[in-house]
């Protein structure tokens, strides 16, 4: 199947998220729209057990939704073959992977796959995205490294590298940096923010760093109470929305610096 040209690398219509049931459905968010274009970093927040992770699961094909289309390129993601699916979306998910004995760059070189023949033949082009994979993540010292000796940040980065390798015009990130310190947080969103901008690639996570957020993205999706609020972080501001997303007696959101602030009394 060819890939269609859109303007958009996702669109999303109309979706709804959850779970299916003999009875009723457990429907976690509704009436989600949003398109993303190519070059853009977008952040999805909310609070705990809001479904984040669920509708990730739903855009990248491993989670039926309830309801709505997506849309990759101008097809739907459930007319994809999974070969021509690899080639166009990378995922990067909270799960730990089965690693096994891989080294570091084994692992990160499994993001070639779906470029190589049924031998797994890597070529010289396939080289050079894992080694400036790995370069990216600074992760090169340790490239022959077990993965099973890692730190959980320091695989968390070796996931991002392995989705790096495999070059895809869309990347999913649950939680990217799960793990990590707060400097490692804010360089690896930071290096998600110029690999989208420099290679114009279209690159959507989930966090809980909303601050940075805030500060880092080109465009947020929040999920609150069964809906969904889409748009550039400025226009989210003045429009009130993060002020809804948790308990204004304990925390209350700053509009004039774009933080949120502890209510200490």
């Amino acid at each position: 199947m060819s890939v269609s040209q859109s303007e958009n690398e996702l669109e999303v219509s109309e979706l709804s998220i959850g779970y299916k049931s003999r009875l009723d459905p457990l429907v976690l968010a509704s009436g989600i729209h949003f398109s993303l274009p190519s070059g853009s970093l977008t952040a999805v927040v909310g609070a705990n057990g809001i479904g984040k992770s669920t509708l990730l699961r739903c855009l990248c094909g491993m989670q039926p939704p309830l309801k709505g289309n997506i849309l990759l390129r101008g097809i739907g993601m459930d007319q994809l073959k999974p070969e021509k699916r690899a080639q166009l979306l990378s995922v990067v998910l909270t799960d730990p992977p089965a690693s096994g004995n891989l080294t570091v760059s084994e692992l990160v070189r499994l993001g070639r796959y779906p470029y190589t023949n049924w031998l797994g033949t890597l070529r010289r082009e396939d080289h050079k995205h894992i080694e400036g994979a790995l370069e990216q993540m600074e992760l090169d010292h340790i490239a022959k490294q077990p993965c099973h000796t890692l730190s959980d940040g320091q695989l968390q980065r070796v996931l991002i590298a392995r989705a790096l390798a495999q070059d895809t015009p869309l990347m999913v990130l649950d939680e990217p940096t799960t793990h990590l310190d707060l400097y490692h947080k804010v360089k690896i969103l930071k290096l998600l923010g110029e690999i989208a901008h420099n290679r114009d690639k279209t690159i959507l996570f989930s966090t809980h760093e909303i601050d940075l957020a805030i500060q880092l993205c080109d465009y947020m999706l929040i999920l609150h109470q069964g809906q969904a609020f889409f748009g550039q972080p400025c226009q989210l501001i003045e429009t009130g929305r993060f002020e809804q997303l948790f308990p204004e007696q304990t925390i209350r959101f700053d509009r004039a610096s774009g933080s949120f602030r502890v209510n200490k009394k």
